[in-house]
């Protein structure tokens, strides 16, 4: 039996994570938790519900990162079409791309020991870095305990 992949072939730009494992939080209280809360004091509620309390948890977004490191000097009009189709939301990706000059930074931290370079689209509209000549050793380490990264590749002080 043949599996159907979307997108012409291409993998998601993001992939699932255990998150079943010990020590795991996730932040954000279950809606079921305030439903019950509101039922309690009283406040009128209809039948159905929305599932606005649902949140995503467990998606890490490493690869569309080093997707777009890998498109540094193309169109940003192609590499942002391309990356929406591969995507569960269009929302990570400016996370680490800057539309307007006041969100330009030389560089992002995504969890708590991944940094990569910050991207922005030029006046021209291609994909550049914000600092290209920013390096490992300009990343400031919180501690000395936990293996920090750097655009995918450990940092080793």
């Amino acid at each position: 039996m043949k599996k159907h992949q979307s997108n012409h072939g291409k993998k998601k730009l993001y992939r699932r994570v255990n998150t079943t494992t010990h020590f795991v939080f996730h932040h954000g209280g279950e809606y079921r938790w305030e439903r019950a809360r509101q039922k309690l004091i009283g406040e009128d509620m209809p039948y159905f519900l929305s599932m606005k309390g649902k949140q995503r948890h467990g998606l890490d977004y490493t690869p569309l990162f080093m997707f777009l490191l890998s498109k540094v000097g193309e169109k940003w009009d192609g590499v942002h079409s391309e990356a929406v189709q591969r995507l569960d939301s269009p929302e990570p990706l400016f996370w680490i791309v800057a539309l307007h000059e006041h969100e330009q930074r030389d560089y992002i931290r995504c969890g708590e020991s991944s940094y990569y370079n910050g991207l922005f689209v030029d006046k021209s509209g291609f994909l550049r870095k914000v600092n290209p000549h920013l390096s490992a050793n300009d990343i400031p380490l919180q501690c000395q305990c936990c293996t920090h990264t750097f655009n995918g590749v450990p940092i080793h002080r």
